[in-house]
């Protein structure tokens, strides 16, 4: 039997097209689960991104729904990554990818080509990209979304319309459940810089070899009613005083460097407003800090755990330390479970205290400034048993 030109060159771009499709497939699905799963591990991380864009755009009402709208975007890219391998509803799936991908590249293209936000969280701390390398990698997204949408109509499901349910729903339990564990007991990976074994101090300096920020001191003028600018190697020629009026001066930047620290404003201060940062980090033997952004959410009262961790410190004249931004509210706790005797409240930066502190309240465990252990309220138990094996 003679096939027809026209049938053959249908069944050519068929057998051409497949593996393309799946090829795509299989890098867009592994990439949102993976992008979802490293979110997963710190969503409080994403929604202190997103707020970080809200302010930008002075959206300021939303800021108090961003953890959950972080949830469930972690978990929808999860859920979204399992339906492409499985090609699971892909009429439905390849709409909702293409629109989330178009407005992630919209995010990513406005951090970098606006400059006001450095690194836009696509994979959490743990990745860290830059704005570039994150519009870039957006860019490929698309393109390989875009072809996927295109041949949505060829791609048939792997397996039955059970076993592809059954497993999104288990996808759907994990994204949840996992979520749920890291915000009670902290990140399962920890890749904050405060992190256990690492000195706060040591964080705190520019790391050696850091390039610093090129800047050149730009002037700006007026001459004959008309705004001129110039730096400081290029002056006029016929720059005078009686011509030229001078209006301002400042550094312009020609290069961004990366001499940043890893740990930024973070300083311990009394309520009189001295600073007892040094003082604190490098107290002889073992201290305990308690980053909290309020006592009341989560210890209502003391509770057996903490009242015997507390017990613990004061009978080995361990020092303890709440830091926080709520002075009052600790204050009023601390009177209220009778631990006023031997704790000290110390005020830091809500974005420190929010950084340190992915669970509300976290307690961590120093010698000398390097953090030895840390738990969550949810571990406080565990922190009890482990301050009383301290020498």
């Amino acid at each position: 039997m003679k096939l027809s030109s026209q049938t053959r060159d249908k069944i050519k771009n068929t057998f051409t097209l497949k593996p393309l499709i799946t090829i795509s497939r299989i890098i867009v699905g592994v990439l949102f689960i993976f992008s979802g799963l490293v979110k997963a591990n710190d969503p409080l991380g994403l929604s202190y991104k997103m707020q970080e864009f809200f302010e930008i755009w002075g959206w300021h009402s939303l800021n108090d729904f961003t953890l959950a709208f972080s949830i469930l975007m972690i978990a929808f890219e999860i859920i979204a990554g399992v339906a492409v391998l499985l090609g699971w509803h892909m009429g439905l799936f390849s709409w909702l990818l293409l629109l989330l991908t178009i407005f992630f590249t919209f995010l990513t293209g406005y951090a970098l080509f606006s400059g006001k936000v450095r690194e836009c969280g696509c994979f959490g701390d743990c990745i860290p990209l830059t704005a570039q390398q994150s519009f870039i990698k957006d860019l490929i997204l698309l393109a390989l979304i875009i072809f996927i949408f295109v041949h949505r109509n060829k791609i048939k499901p792997a397996f039955s319309p059970f076993l592809s349910f059954t497993l999104l729903s288990l996808s759907t339990v994990f994204a949840v459940g996992f979520q749920w564990y890291v915000l009670k007991y902290l990140p399962v990976v920890d890749c904050l810089p405060y992190k256990t074994g690492r000195n706060i101090q040591e964080e705190m300096k520019v790391p050696a070899g850091a390039v610093p920020d090129s800047t050149v001191i730009s002037f700006v003028y007026k001459k004959q009613g008309k705004v001129v600018e110039f730096t400081a190697d290029k002056f006029p020629d016929d720059f005078d005083d009686s011509v030229y009026h001078f209006v301002n001066r400042y550094d312009k930047l020609i290069r961004k460097g990366n001499a940043q620290p890893a740990i930024k404003d973070f300083s311990l201060g009394t309520l009189g407003g001295n600073d007892t940062t040094a003082a604190i980090l490098n107290t002889p033997g073992y201290s305990v800090l308690i980053f909290t952004k309020g006592l009341e959410e989560n210890l209502p009262a003391a509770g057996n755990e903490f009242q015997a961790s507390y017990n613990v410190m004061k009978s080995k004249k361990i020092p303890l330390y709440f830091v926080t931004n709520d002075f009052d509210d600790v204050q009023d706790w601390l009177k209220k479970n009778r631990m006023s005797d031997h704790a000290n409240i110390v005020k830091c930066d809500f974005v420190a205290v929010k950084t340190a502190a992915r669970a509300n309240p976290t307690m961590y465990v120093l010698k000398q400034g390097t953090i030895l252990k840390k738990w969550s309220y949810a571990d406080f138990d565990k922190a009890a048993k482990y301050l009383a094996t301290l020498q």
